[in-house]
Parts: structure tokens; sequence; C-alpha cells
């Protein structure tokens, strides 16, 4: 592949220019202005084009601009965007039952991102159980807002914002002894990413979640999943959850959910619910947002991207084990959402391929996060592998 961005046309400048005079400077981005997508490729403002192993950061699971997602946008928007959740309309009731039988739980509450289903969760629990504590695991990331901050393990993110709602208490990750031995008559929920994202694509086992379930069964203690990265398709599953077994008593929900709209969620089991005026969102389940994740699930089942997605994954994993990647300590994950874990820094590995012409991302400072939409090709996957051997 033939290097990118040998030049800058002056309306790459002129965005860029506009960014930083306008923009808070809270993104440390890179230095591409993106300007179209169509399944895994996106192209610049200059026509360079890129292999996408990023996603939007998990959430462009059914590729860019997929035609029937982009369809449903359209016809939905010519109907009706948005009204008070006051009044009920046809796609929120349809999606909710749609989730519903997804998920496995009772009821869901709808939101519009992440960190706000965290927070939805958290109030939930303390809603439920009368308690005020969380416990939490190391590497964790739940958000950003001041709730979810407080469940976000790294201190960088933590430190300027102190002091916090709550300091929660944050154990190691698989040591389910750990968690019992944290929980106390406080405590209203654990809250874990069953593979931590951020964190560097930290795998939580099947045995542990299936002991953390037992603890809090028996400490009368919820279990919340934050599915926010792992959902819909992501790792081979409708949820992780699936592959061990485990339910949860609250699992969140937002990235891919609507295909790329903003959308989130939390799904509850039966009898734990929010009570008349205990919660609410105004964009929270809007039609608009509705009829993107509708099309979305439909898209993820009518193409087989649950069977791809395991597939793709697998090849993936298997090529990247094999190429003789200097200073690589760890290739792993589940389905489309892998971790190459270096003994270094990775950034430079990131500057380079998307010199290639392949967008990653690197998370946890040494992790290459490696997360496509889920329609990627084997010929993709073979295009990428080349570059990170180049590299």
């Amino acid at each position: 592949m033939t290097d990118h961005l040998i030049s800058r046309s002056s309306s790459h400048e002129t965005v860029v220019r506009k960014d930083a005079k306008y923009v808070m400077q809270n993104y440390g981005r890179q230095p591409l202005v993106l300007e179209s997508g169509s399944g895994c490729m996106v192209r610049d403002i200059d026509g360079n084009e890129y292999i996408d192993c990023v996603a939007g950061i998990a959430v462009n699971n059914v590729g860019h601009s997929h035609p029937k997602l982009v369809e449903a946008i359209k016809k939905q928007a010519e109907k009706l965007m948005h009204v008070s959740n006051i009044y009920y309309t046809v796609p929120q009731a349809e999606l909710a039952e749609k989730l519903v039988q997804l998920t496995g739980m009772s009821r869901v509450f709808f939101c519009n991102s992440g960190t706000e289903a965290v927070e939805a969760a958290m109030k939930l629990a303390r809603a439920k159980t009368g308690k005020t504590e969380f416990v939490a695991v190391e590497h964790a990331f739940h958000g950003r807002t001041m709730g979810a901050l407080s469940l976000t393990y790294k201190e960088m993110y933590r430190a300027p914002f102190k002091p916090l709602v709550q300091e929660e208490k944050f154990v190691p990750s698989n040591d389910a002894q750990a968690v019992a031995d944290a929980i106390t008559g406080k405590t209203a929920a654990v809250i874990v990413e069953p593979i931590q994202g951020e964190g560097g694509i930290n795998i939580h086992s099947d045995a542990y979640l299936k002991e953390v379930r037992k603890i809090c069964d028996d400490t009368g203690t919820l279990l919340i999943f934050d599915e926010v990265q792992t959902g819909f398709g992501r790792t081979g599953k409708w949820f992780c959850k699936e592959h061990s077994g485990v339910e949860p008593d609250i699992m969140t929900m937002a990235k891919a959910m609507a295909g790329g709209f903003p959308m989130g969620a939390i799904a509850a089991r039966e009898g734990i619910s929010f009570e008349r005026g205990q919660h609410a969102a105004t964009f929270g389940g809007n039609p608009l947002a509705c009829a993107a994740a509708l099309a979305s699930i439909d898209i993820i089942e009518k193409e087989g991207l649950l069977g791809h997605a395991t597939e793709m994954g697998n090849y993936f994993m298997n090529r990247l084990k094999k190429i003789p990647l200097e200073g690589v300590v760890d290739v792993r994950g589940r389905g489309l959402m892998i971790g190459v874990e270096l003994d270094r820094k990775c950034a430079d590995i990131v500057d380079f391929a998307m010199k290639k012409g392949v967008l990653l991302n690197c998370t946890s400072e040494k992790v290459l996060r490696i997360a496509p939409p889920l329609v990627i090709t084997k010929e993709q996957i073979d295009s990428v592998v080349a570059v990170l051997e180049q590299a």
C-alpha cells in the first residue's frame, strides 16, 4: 500500500484551523479530515482511502453508510425525528421489545450514550438496594461524567475532577476473592466489563464471571455488566455475557446499538426498574435513534454478522499470531474485539499504519486495539496484517 498524506489540501488545513480556533481542544486527534465511508473503508477530504480498524471505537458494527441503515434513517426522518417521552412512539416500543428478546432482560431504559447508561445503572442500583457504594475493577473504563468517573480506574481521568461523587473500591482483574472481600453492607452493586476495552482488551474469564455472580447472589449485591463496547455482535455474540452464560441484574449498552447514530440504554431483570419520575432523558429513545437501532439489529441478523465476526476474528488473530511483530507480548480477543499488546508504547505503529492506509487505535498506551466493522473481509484483514508486518 502506498503512503498517504503526502500532501494536504487547503480544505484540510481550513478544517484543522477552524477546529483549533472554535472547538475545545480536549481531543488528541490524528491529522485526518474524514469525509465519507462505505463498509470497512473511509476516505479523507483529499481522497485517500483507509481500512478502518477503529470503527468509531467499536461503533460502526454494520459498516459505514450501510444502505439499509441509511434508508431507515431517511424514512424515519421524513416522518418524525423527536417527540417528548410524554408520548408513546412505535419505534421505541418495537425496539424495547426487540432488546428484551435479545438480552433476556425484563425492561429497558433509553438514553444517548455509554456514560449515560452507566449513570442510569448506578441510579437504579441505588434506588433498588437503598445502598450507595460500588465495587469496580482495576483498569475499568465506565465513562467520564461525574458518577461514571467514580467507576473509571485511570487516575489521569479522575485526578483533575476530585472530589468525585464518591470514591469507589477497585479490585484486581479476574480475582473473585477480592470482589468478595470488597463488598460491605453498603455495597449496592459490582460493575464489570466482560472485556475491558479502554483498559487494553483484558478478558474476564468465564469462571471469574460465574464466581462473581455467585458472590453477588450470596451477599444480596446487584451485578452490573458494562456491555457498552462489547455489545451488538462485537465478540461474535449479541452480548459478551453469552460466552459465560452469566446473567447480570443490570446491563449497559451503547456504541454500536444504532449503527453509528448516538444511542444508549440499560436493561434490567424482572423486579428491577425505575419508578415514575426517578430518571429521564429528553432525547432518550427518540424515534430516529430507535429506527436506526432496529435497522442495525436487522442487518446483523439477516447478514449473519455474528458468525462472520467470529470467523473473521479467529482469522485475524491467527494471522497476527503468526507474523513476526517485534516486541509483541500477547494477541488476545473475542470476535472482532482484538488487542495486540506490545512491550512498549504503540503510538508510532498507529502513525505508521495510518500513512499506509490503515486506521488503528492505541489503548492503555501499549495495546493496539483492533475493532473493525463486522463486515470486514479476509482480503482487508490480509492488507492490515501486511502493514503491521512492515511496522
